[in-house]
């Protein structure tokens, strides 16, 4: 408050809660009062990095961590400080474990990870061993830091194996906390031992084996325990669970009435369940591998321990000898210890009150006194347990020993801490002489620490003092020490504790560190480093010879062979195995067990505990010094164990005492404060000069600045890579810099409250001037309204005068006007009436003079017509006159027989032919006349015959009827056939149309090709038409028929003279002599006679079934005709499409030459039939009627020639549009056809082909017109497109420009770095272009290739088949059919002995790069069209061997390249595809729903795959976690350099200043951060492989959103767990790198993958970070905005939250005090609290 003057008496401080202090000043000393550090460094989580470093400033800095942030971690130097904070706290989970995982100690909060991970990340870096080394007092947590180190090296370095040995590393914890841990008065669960637990790793630095070594278990705490506190936890457990049936052998109760569980009052402890407890410690010795026989052996021992304890003895002779124990009947308890261990009950009586005396001469027995008695007991009790403890242990070790080599180990020592208390015995002394040794190897390391980091930096060494405890270990351990004095004293036969105590004074009384205390002669005091302690001298040598009489060791030696473990516990250790023995490898220090080996005793154990305890001490030291130490220093924060309560006093006691405060002290004797150039750059830049910052060189520039900032040049010290300071500069700087900004921040102000006032200033004027110009502009207005008024009152007063004489004129002159009005009217009316008379008169005149007019017109006109009648006539009679004297001229005669001549001629050929008919009938008449009088018997048997067949007529008619619905049918088909055909026309006349205007280039073929199928068009359709002709004419015959056959009963007669050749005219013929020859057969059976022939209906029914499947047959070569033609379009070979047209023709040919002799066969076979059978009329008719469906079907036959002969002229066609380059191919095809065809054909076919030349003429012109046209469209086109280019272009060049101004306005460095990214865009782009356009030409080039190929197999087929038909044709003349080519089926078939050989080249020795030109997947698809064969030809065997080999073989590609992201992703996308295509193709109808026909033809047939599936779906997950897992891998390390710490926006955050830990040796040389920018690429290629190679978009999506989320996760654990990194700047940074990262997912379309719905939380925590935290407004947006955090987060966050500078403010909780008192509480009635009553 008052600034402090030299011989001022106080200083008048304020503090920090606002409270006024005034402090005394000592002016002798004139010593002031510490220095405080500045507000940027309170709360630092290393106290290395205050600049004042002293005693208050560390107490300080652990109270604002431990109480404001809740931090129970805090580094100094290379010690973790860990605060006990007594309640469970969410810091210890796995996923805190993975987040420290892989981090640098230095980047995270303190945290007891971090050290294990330290240790970790050095041992597999320096492949040197390590050690954990974690001390404190009772009750500090020692237990559970060791417990949670173990647990995170276990997480991190799993076992590979499936022995789980990490989870049994943590499974020992359990037991021995249940026997070796312990309730006192300082903690609930406290370790009575000191253990050290070696994790044995193998070269790949996972877990093999532990080895465990314990140090001086407190035995005594079997025997007797204080005031408050219990035994060990093992005893209470037991007794807990001794009402379960295995235990009632037990004979166990409950604690209370045991002694050695009693005597401490309470035996449980408040939120300890000791059942439960015993449950998970059995479980853990089951986990270990102890045998249950083991386990209830171990438990009976226990018991009998408990069972010795309440063993009661009675004197019943002088005081001095104790009598022997009571019967066995009366003792329970010893007949119970007897039966548990399985010793004699009369042997063990006796020896507990006897002991044996050996002497040179005899042996005497001697009854021992009862406290000898109750001593020796207790000693047995307290062996037997030590003994059960050490094997126990052994075992532990046995079940963690491994036989693999151990390449390094992490040891984890656990020990006590600096012990005193009010009494201070044996126990006290170990313990302190313990942490003496610790605590000079401690600083030893320390100063080798410092040494080296000196050393490395350049700066010279100059030595430091520091405090050197060898003296304290000397008088302890040396000769003539207190240790030999004490196993000196422990050899004398009648040694006492006062005795030892003597020879102390006597000895050590000039020691610097021993002294006498001034009231007590067995009391001694000695100096240790921490504090000086007062033991009391009794007891020690008790403690120290450890006696057990060596008649009872025998007796438990001789237990019973049920019972042998307990005979082993008791065993000479030279006949036992050796307890620990270090595991080969190349650790450089053979570590021993803790217990130095003990030779067989005679009468007792000769070496002392004191002894062994020194030996196993040094072993201990010899190993912590062979490997690289890591310390956690426990601290207990009250002695109430009360949560985050925090008692100075204590706390200080501490840290003295664990030599924290001494590592303080170390380094501010030197240059505790250390900053990298980088750093300080960042940090103070504000200082420097413009001039020094436009040095490149950062080493100087910080060096100058410190020159002209401190002048002390032994302030400072300038290293390699780091700044040195001395203390206090570095709160020097922080002030001068605080001075700059804060200069800097009023020169701000000052200039913005300046430009805010002329703002103002400016404002007001304006503001005056407007109203100014306002009120002027009122004046002027009132002045104009008033003139405006004056001026309107003279208007009006002008108008109404005006108005007024204009109303009197207009009176006048309205009664003017009305008399003008009548006087008018009056004179119009007499007008009016003269007018209406004449009118009338005149209408009179009208009608008489019409009436005359029309009289005389009649009486004209019919005189007129009368005269005109007698004329007419006249003229008619002379006309007749005229025509008959010409009727009777001979010219007229020979006009009329001129047409008569021919007639004549005709009728006499026609009576010449009816003369010839009429004798070969008269011929016929008289041969069947002959012959008549031979058969008339005959036919009369027959006429009975038909006479009784006549009753078939019925059935007949039936036929008759189903084959008229048959033809109605056929008959309305057609009809729908002709409109399709129609429909058909119009499409393809369409489709040609549109084509032609589409094609610019080959039109000519194609329009010649769709002429083509134009013209086979017409044809079907002319063929259609004609069919639809020939069937209505087949359903006017049968109605026809049917009526006759209704209206005659019996056979019906039809007229013979019927022509069948009626319908010829309509259908031309190809070969008249075809014709004729059924016509002879016809003319045959005509001539036998009609009434002769007889009619077979079986052959009709035959005949009729054929033509139907020629008809068929017709359709079908007309749809492979079609399909040929559409082959021929697509391989563009005019040759091969003319050849198989040929030969289809060839095949049409051929099947009508077999119909034509079958139905000339079956014509004669009718002739004869009717020969035979020529004495029935009834034939007569059933004959004709067969004979005219003969002539119908010989009518279809002669349509059906004519389509081959259209079928030809389509041939020709297609060879004329080839042009004159085909004329070669029309040749070969005229020669090919020439011995099949007769000269006639081949006369036809050349006429064809030039009456196709001259017809294609103009249509072909006309096409050349369109191609013309659209050739110019397409010129315009062209021409438009390239002005858009240009006008692009332009518009491209402008912007450049305007880019171009704005980026020389910018710093040449910023220039530089636009211009580098301009031009990596720029190549970046080009090669992505380049790389595309090189696809599609390799793509282009292999289906080139490919087709190539078939056409060329295709070509080679076809030459060679028709070289051999040719061959065969000249040699045989017959009629041959090509053989035709198969298409592809999509299926590939291998032999089963190339398999290896295919998943070798398909899945192990290929490389994604290999198909990348190809088709995604290519083989997937290629593995499935092998499946589908072997499929095909239903061989399960091969389909199980080749999906068991692909998913090995992928398997094992897999493994082989776990970290390849790019065969990984390759993989992940071909096994996707082959599970698609099992599904896609696997026939069933879920999956089909998007199937094209073609697809569904290459479905599966045979075999259901559904378990193959299934295991190709467990693969694909497996892949993708192995995606993601490489992925994570190559990501992690990234994400918090790049998304928190690296400056995407330069300038913006400061530095703090770093401890020891951010220089840590775990930190690799060399700047390991990274950008942004990285991490981006790093997604690109992710992406780009993953699209490149066709993985799913879906599976894609997926991935991306899991790397987001884990980006979002571990950024977010970072920013939980480190202090430094949230600041406002921070959150300004981490908003401008996720909208970076926004920004890519947006580019690369992945918006839907909610990917940015993870990064959500980061968001809120960045907002959070940059919001106000003041008000409780501000609360209200805190708690509204951040809606993805958990309450926990947000408050971890406040906590952490660090001002960067002084201006910004730490967030501070305030308290809310009630202004309610208790005593004005009512308690309202609803609650039902009756049973309260007030106080």
């Amino acid at each position: 408050i008052k600034d402090y003057k030299e011989g001022d008496e106080s200083l008048h401080l304020k503090l920090e809660d606002e409270t006024l202090y005034e402090y005394p000043v000592d002016l002798q000393g004139n010593e002031l009062p510490l220095l405080r550090n500045p507000d940027i460094l309170v709360g630092e989580n290393d106290l290395t990095a205050l600049s004042y470093l002293h005693e208050p400033a560390v107490l300080h800095n652990l109270k604002v961590r431990f109480l404001e942030s809740n931090h129970i971690y805090t580094y100094c130097g290379i010690v973790l400080v860990a605060i006990n904070p007594y309640e469970q706290l969410p810091i210890y989970e796995e996923d805190v474990i993975y987040a420290y995982s892989g981090q640098n100690v230095g980047d995270m909060d303190p945290h007891i990870f971090a050290v294990a991970e330290e240790a970790y990340k050095q041992m597999a870096r320096d492949e040197k061993n390590q050690s954990i080394i974690v001390s404190g007092e009772s009750g500090a947590g020692k237990t559970i830091s060791a417990k949670y180190a173990m647990r995170f090296l276990a997480t991190v370095g799993g076992s590979p194996s499936e022995t789980n040995i990490e989870a049994k590393v943590l499974a020992s914890s359990p037991i021995m906390e249940a026997i070796g841990n312990a309730k006192t008065t300082r903690n609930d669960n406290s370790s009575r031992f000191g253990k050290y637990i070696q994790i044995g790793f193998d070269k790949r630095y996972h877990i093999i084996g532990a080895n465990l070594r314990t140090y001086l278990l407190e035995k005594s705490r079997v025997v007797f325990q204080a005031e408050d506190e219990r035994n060990y936890h093992i005893f209470y457990q037991l007794c807990a669970s001794a009402n379960l049936p295995e235990f009632k052998d037990l004979a166990l109760t409950c604690a209370e009435d045991f002694f050695y569980t009693s005597q401490g009052g309470d035996t449980s402890i408040s939120g300890v369940d000791d059942a439960d407890d015993f449950e998970k410690t059995r479980h853990a010795f089951t986990l270990l591998g102890v045998k249950e026989s083991h386990q209830m052996t171990i438990f009976r021992i226990i018991a009998a321990i408990l069972h010795l304890g309440n063993l009661e003895f009675q004197c019943h002779q002088p005081a001095d000898f104790a009598s022997r124990y009571p019967p066995q009947s009366e003792d329970e308890h010893l007949n119970n210890f007897c039966s548990l261990l399985g010793v004699e009950h009369s042997q063990m009586q006796h020896w507990l009150c006897h002991r044996k005396l050996v002497t040179t001469a005899e042996t005497y027995v001697k009854t021992m006194s009862p406290q000898l008695v109750v001593n020796a007991r207790n000693s047995l009790a307290k062996h037997i347990y030590a003994q059960l403890f050490k094997w126990i242990v052994q075992h532990i070790n046995k079940a963690l020993h491994t036989t693999v080599k151990q390449h390094s180990f992490i040891g984890v020592l656990d020990i006590y801490g600096f012990e005193t208390f009010e009494v201070n015995s044996f126990e006290q002394f170990c313990i302190n002489y313990a942490n003496e040794k610790l605590q000079q190897q401690f600083n030893l390391h320390v100063f080798k620490l410092e040494q080296e980091e000196y050393m490395k930096e350049g700066i010279p060494w100059t030595l430091i003092d520091f405090y050197d405890n060898q003296p304290c270990i000397d008088l302890i351990e040396a000769k003539l020490g207190v240790l030999d004095l004490l196993d000196e004293e422990c050899k004398v036969p009648k040694g006492t504790d006062q005795n030892w105590a003597q020879k102390l004074y006597d000895r050590h009384a000039g020691s610097q560190h021993f002294q006498k205390p001034r009231m007590s002669n067995t009391s001694f005091v000695i100096l240790h480093f921490a504090d000086k302690v007062e033991y009391q001298s009794e007891g020690f040598l008790e403690k120290n010879r450890d006696t057990v009489y060596e008649e009872q060791i025998n007796i438990l030696k001789a237990s019973k062979v049920k019972y042998q473990m307990v005979a082993s516990l008791f065993q000479d250790e030279k006949d036992a195995a050796p307890t620990t023995s270090v595991t080969k490898g190349t650790s450089k220090i053979s570590v021993r067990s803790a217990r130095p080996v003990i030779k067989a005793a005679s009468k007792e154990h000769k070496k002392t505990v004191g002894h062994q305890f020194r030996n196993s001490l040094r072993l201990l030291m010899e190993t912590l010094n062979a490997t690289t130490p890591h310390y956690v220093r426990c601290i207990k924060p009250n002695d109430k164990n009360l949560p985050f309560k925090f008692d100075p006093k204590r706390v200080v006691q501490q840290l003295r005492a664990c030599g924290v405060l001494e590592t303080i002290r170390i380094s501010a004797a030197g240059f505790p404060s250390r900053w990298s150039y980088h750093d300080f750059f960042n940090r103070y830049r504000v200082l420097m000069k413009k001039r020094d910052l436009s040095k490149y060189d950062k080493k100087q520039i910080c060096q100058t600045l410190l020159e002209d900032l401190i002048k002390d040049p032994d302030k400072f010290q300038v290293g390699r890579t780091k700044i040195f300071f001395r203390s206090g500069q570095v709160a020097y700087l922080e002030k001068v810099r605080a001075a700059k900004l804060r200069a800097a921040t009023i020169m701000i102000q000052k200039t913005v409250r300046g430009w805010l006032q002329r703002a103002k200033y400016k404002r007001l004027r304006q503001a005056a001037i407007i109203i100014q110009r306002y009120t002027r502009g009122h004046l002027a207005r009132r002045l104009a309204e008033h003139r405006r008024r004056t001026r309107a009152a003279i208007i009006f007063q002008k108008q109404y005068r005006m108005l007024r004489i204009l109303r009197a004129f207009q009176r006048v002159r309205n009664a003017t006007i009305t008399i003008q009005a009548f006087a008018r009217g009056m004179f119009a009316r007499r007008i009016y009436h003269k007018i209406l008379a004449e009118h009338k008169a005149t209408i009179l005149q009208k009608y008489a003079r019409g009436w005359l007019a029309r009289t005389h017109f009649h009486r004209i006109r019919g005189a007129t017509i009368v005269l005109q009648c007698y004329y007419r006539r006249m003229k008619a009679r002379q006309e007749l006159k005229a025509l008959k004297i010409e009727a009777r001229s001979a010219q007229h005669l020979k006009k009329l027989n001129i047409g008569m001549e021919n007639k004549v001629v005709q009728l006499q050929r026609k009576i010449d032919e009816q003369n010839k008919e009429y004798k070969l009938l008269n011929e016929q008449l008289s041969a069947l006349t002959s012959a008549h009088s031979s058969e008339v018997e005959k036919l009369k048997k027959e006429l009975v015959q038909y006479q009784q067949s006549h009753q078939g007529d019925g059935s007949q008619l039936v036929s008759f009827q189903e084959e008229l619905e048959h033809l109605r049918l056929e008959l309305e088909k057609a009809h729908g056939e002709r409109k399709v055909v129609e429909d058909s026309y119009v499409k393809e006349k369409d489709l040609l149309r549109k084509l032609t205007l589409l094609k610019s280039e080959g039109m000519i073929e194609e329009n010649s090709q769709m002429k083509k199928e134009l013209e086979e068009e017409r044809s079907r359709y002319q063929s259609l038409v004609k069919e639809y002709s020939r069937l209505e004419q087949a359903y006017d015959n049968l109605q026809e028929e049917m009526t006759v056959i209704k209206q005659t009963p019996g056979h019906r007669r039809s007229p013979s003279n019927q022509s069948s050749l009626e319908s010829d005219s309509n259908y031309p013929s190809i070969s008249t002599s075809e014709i004729g020859d059924t016509e002879d057969v016809i003319q045959q059976a005509e001539e036998v006679g009609v009434e002769k022939a007889a009619m077979d209906m079986t052959v009709f029914l035959k005949l009729q079934k054929r033509v139907r499947d020629l008809e068929q047959e017709r359709k079908k070569l007309q749809t492979q005709l079609e399909k040929k033609e559409q082959e021929s379009k697509k391989s563009q070979v005019g040759d091969v499409f003319s050849l198989i047209l040929i030969f289809h023709r060839q095949e049409l040919e051929s099947e009508n030459k077999k119909l034509k002799n079958e139905l000339n066969e079956l014509r004669k076979a009718i002739a004869d039939r009717a020969t035979q059978n020529n004495s029935s009329s009834d034939v007569q008719d059933s004959y004709n009627l067969l004979l005219n469906q003969l002539k119908s079907a010989n009518e279809e036959l002669e349509v059906r020639k004519e389509e081959v002969l259209i079928l030809r002229t389509q041939i020709m066609k297609a060879a004329q549009q080839k042009g004159t380059g085909k004329i070669t191919v029309i040749e070969r095809v005229m020669d090919f056809l020439f011995p099949f065809c007769c000269w006639k054909f081949t006369d036809c076919l050349s006429d064809a082909i030039s009456a196709l030349a001259d017809w294609c003429g103009p249509f072909l012109r006309l096409l050349e017109a369109q191609l013309q046209d659209q050739r110019r469209e397409h010129e315009e086109e062209v021409e438009a497109l390239k002005n858009q280019v240009d006008a692009i272009k332009e518009e491209m060049e402008k912007q450049q420009q305007a880019l171009l101004q704005t980026t020389l306005q910018l710093s040449p460095e910023v220039q530089v770095e636009f211009g580098i990214q301009q031009e990596i865009t720029r190549l970046t782009n080009e090669n992505l272009d380049l790389k595309e356009m090189l696809e599609n030409l390799e793509n282009n080039e292999k289906k080139l290739n490919k087709q190539l190929k078939i056409y060329m197999k295709k070509v080679k087929d076809f030459e060679g088949d028709s070289a051999v038909e040719r061959s065969q044709h000249e040699r045989k003349m017959q009629a041959a059919v090509q053989r035709k080519e198969k298409d592809f089926q999509g299926m590939l078939e291998y032999y089963k002995e190339d398999e290896p050989l295919l998943i070798r080249n398909l899945i192990t020795d290929l490389k994604p790069q290999a198909v990348s030109a190809t088709v995604p997947c290519l083989p997937a698809y290629i593995l499935y069209m092998c499946i589908r064969h072997a499929d095909y030809i239903n061989d399960d065997q091969k389909v199980h061997s080749l999906l068991t080999s692909t998913i090995n073989g992928v398997k094992k590609v897999l493994k082989k390249h776990n970290e390849d992201f790019e065969m990984t992703s390759f993989w992940l996308a071909n096994t996707c595809r082959l599970l698609h295509c099992l599904k896609q193709y696997s026939g069933d109808a879920g999956f089909m729903t998007q199937n094209t026909p073609k697809q569904n033809e290459h479905c599966l047939k045979n075999f259901d795959l559904t378990e193959y599936r299934q295991v190709l779906s467990h693969l694909s997950i497996q892949i993708y976690q192995q995606l993601i897992k490489i992925a994570e891998g190559i990501l992690q390390p990234m994400i918090a350099s790049a998304v928190l710490e690296n400056e995407s926006i330069q300038g913006l955050s400061g530095v703090k200043p770093m401890g020891y830990r951010n220089r840590s040796s775990s930190m690799a040389d060399g700047d390991s951060s990274y950008s942004l920018d990285a991490i981006i690429r790093q997604l690109n290629v992710f992406h780009s492989i993953m699209c490149d190679q066709g993985l799913d978009p879906e599976i894609v999506q997926q991935v991306f959103k899991q790397l987001f989320y884990m980006i979002s996760a571990v950024a977010l654990n970072n920013l939980l767990l480190r202090k430094d990194v949230c600041s406002w700047s921070t959150g300004m940074q981490l908003r401008f790198n996720i909208s970076q990262l926004e920004e890519w997912l947006h580019g690369k379309n992945l918006q839907q993958s909610g990917a940015a719905q993870t990064l959500e939380p980061l968001i809120q925590a960045a907002q959070l970070l940059q919001l106000k935290k003041k008000t409780s407004e501000d609360a209200e947006a805190i708690c509204s905005l951040c809606t993805s955090l958990t309450t926990q987060q947000i408050v971890k966050i406040l906590n952490l939250y660090t001002p960067m500078n002084e201006f910004e403010e730490a967030v501070k909780w305030r308290r809310n005090p009630s202004s309610i008192t208790m005593d004005s509480i009512h308690l309202p009635a609803s609650l039902n609290l009756e049973f309260l009553k007030k106080v």
